[in-house]
Parts: structure tokens; C-alpha cells; sequence
């Protein structure tokens, strides 16, 4: 059976226009309400559902909220830079993208992916914002974090408010990037930054509970992801492929570069983020579009191969489910 859940936005929305803030745990749940006012996909049940690899992954319809494939949605997993939609989320709910941001000496320091931000460098919030979505910077993710709330400890509070408001009731954060705390930086070309081996514990379950990185579920995600897709920046910046950003007084550029592969792909992608640590392996959020325009939001956590496990899920919901 369809398990389902509330939806956080309509899809079809314009491109320009945030989608009403509507959260999940103060609404009740009324099923007949759901089925008078959306279609619900047929399924074929002749259709095997796929076997992935991803510890965790999830498919739902953007539309209704309907849980169209589900595998362990509710084990709390490493989530690496997917974090960086709650860190965005916050920013475009609490300063203005005008606002001008001037780099400190630690956002320098910040290891892993950046884009090279200099120690007293002036640039927008709306700039950093790009870059965190588009590049996966770390450090444009810093950048914004200590420019709201002060300091990073205190932007963290702010996140993990942020969760318990949306429901994300089995989601932690302790930072703005999604990094893994104990990370040594190296010269890589990842997405995000790799590290020397997980500490020994004295078993696995242990070491999976260490608060090295920030956690959720696939579950919270999904809710996470639809919340942060209802805002129209977030919209418009998850679907390039490449931009160019500038200091206020254009003297240091910036070039970004999507990390998302399946911008790229047969499959009509319309977003969203990427993540990957050693703690967190491959994790990855999409938005996918079939023909007819429905959304479908795919999510997979600790995947060894993100965007063909996706690819895998989302041809077999689009070929398993009609609209």
C-alpha cells in the first residue's frame, strides 16, 4: 500500500513566486481532503521495484505528498552538504539578498569545496547564496552563517529551531556546511572533502551514533527538500548549470559549477542538491519532471553511485506510476 504523507507545497507554482510556508506536524491529516483534490498516480503492480545500493531513499510526488517508493526513510544517516538547504533556507527566510557580507579571516580557513573567498573580501548575500547551492562552497556556507546569526554556534541553534519547527523530528545539525567534524582537508576535486578513516569503536551501531556530522532520515529530507523547493530563489539557482559571481567591487570573480550531474542527463532534472562525505558516502536530493509535468522528489542517502541510483529510481517510478 501508498503510504503518504502531508504535503509542504502545490507544484506548479511560478518560477518567480515562493510557495506559502505550510508545515506538516500542525496540520491534520484528512485523506479524503487529499483525494478531492489531486489525482493520485495508478500504480502497475507488475512492476518490480528496483534494488538500489543507497543505505536510504525515498520517492514521493511533489503534488500530494505520496510515498511512491521507500526504502529505511526513517534511519537517521550522515547528510553531508544537503545540509547546506536548511543553511539557505534560514538566510533567504531572515536577511536580505542586498545585504553585503564581508569574509572573515576563519570563513578562509574553511576546509573542503570553496571558492576561494578572501580575508576581507565584501560580497552579497545573494552571491554566497548561488555559490552554496550551485558550488557546494563551504565557505560561502560559513560566510552566510557567521553574517546571521554571529557565530557558527549560534547560527546552529538556529537550524536545529528551524528542524523542530518543520517536523524534522529525527534531524541534528552541528554546522552550515555538512562537513564531518574530524575532516582533514586534502587536494581533491569531490564535492565536498574527504577524511581519514571513522574512528574505531567498539561497534559499528556505536560509531554510527557519534555526533560528528550533521544526521536525518531520508523521511525528514523529502520534507526538508519539498520546504526549501517552494522558494523561488531556491528554484532558480538549483537549475544552472554555471554562473560567475563577483566581490561588490568586481575585483575577485567567482565561477561556479553545478555539482548536480543529472542537470546534464536525458532525465528532465529541475534540481536540487548534492552531498558527500566519507561519514555521509553519496547522498543526493532531485526534482524530476515527467512529460506531463508532474514532480517527483527522489531522495538517496549513503548511495555508491547517487545520480545513476537516482536515474535508476526515477525511471522506475515514472514507467511504474501514470498520472
Amino acid at each position: 500500500m501508498i503510504s503518504t504523507f502531508l504535503s509542504l507545497f502545490t507544484a506548479g507554482t511560478l518560477m518567480t513566486n515562493d510557495v506559502p510556508a505550510t508545515t506538516p506536524h500542525v496540520m491534520p491529516w484528512n485523506e479524503s481532503v487529499l483525494l478531492e483534490a489531486t489525482a493520485i498516480p495508478q500504480k502497475n503492480e507488475k512492476n518490480i521495484a528496483p534494488v538500489i545500493e543507497a543505505e536510504a531513499a525515498i520517492v514521493v510526488d511533489l503534488k500530494n505528498g505520496l510515498i511512491l517508493y521507500e526504502k529505511d526513510i526513517h534511519t537517521p544517516l550522515y547528510i553531508a552538504s544537503l545540509t547546506k538547504l536548511m543553511t539557505v533556507t534560514i538566510i533567504l527566510e531572515e536577511n536580505s539578498r542586498d545585504e553585503v557580507v564581508t569574509i572573515s579571516k576563519e570563513v578562509t580557513e574553511t576546509p573542503g569545496k570553496r571558492i576561494w573567498l578572501a580575508q576581507g573580501e565584501k560580497i552579497t548575500v545573494e552571491n554566497l547564496l548561488f555559490a552554496s547551492l550551485i558550488e557546494s562552497a563551504n565557505d560561502a556556507a560559513v560566510a552566510l552563517a557567521e553574517h546571521n546569526a554571529g557565530s557558527i554556534d549560534e547560527f546552529v541553534l538556529k537550524m536545529n529551531e528551524k528542524s523542530q519547527e518543520l517536523g524534522l523530528h529525527s534531524t541534528s545539525f552541528i554546522n552550515p556546511t555538512g562537513l564531518d567534524e574530524d575532516e582533514i582537508p586534502l587536494d581533491t576535486e569531490t564535492e565536498d572533502i574527504i577524511s581519514e578513516e571513522p574512528l574505531e569503536s567498539e561497534s559499528e551501531e556505536e560509531e554510527k551514533l557519534q555526533p560528528m556530522g550533521n544526521i536525518s532520515t531520508a523521511y525528514d529530507l523529502t520534507l526538508l527538500g519539498r520546504y526549501a523547493y517552494g522558494k523561488s530563489f531556491i528554484r532558480r539557482a538549483v537549475s544552472k548549470k554555471e554562473l560567475e559571481v563577483a566581490s561588490t567591487n568586481e575585483a575577485l570573480q567567482h565561477k561556479l559549477k553545478t555539482t548536480n550531474a543529472l542537470l546534464d542527463s536525458y532525465l528532465p532534472a529541475l534540481g536540487l542538491k548534492t552531498g558527500t562525505t566519507d561519514y555521509a558516502g553519496e547522498c543526493f536530493i532531485a526534482i524530476i519532471e515527467n512529460e506531463n509535468g508532474n514532480d517527483i522528489l527522489t531522495v538517496v542517502l549513503n548511495s555508491p553511485a547517487r545520480f545513476q541510483e537516482t536515474k535508476v529510481l526515477a525511471d522506475w517510478t515514472l514507467r511504474t506510476y501514470t498520472w
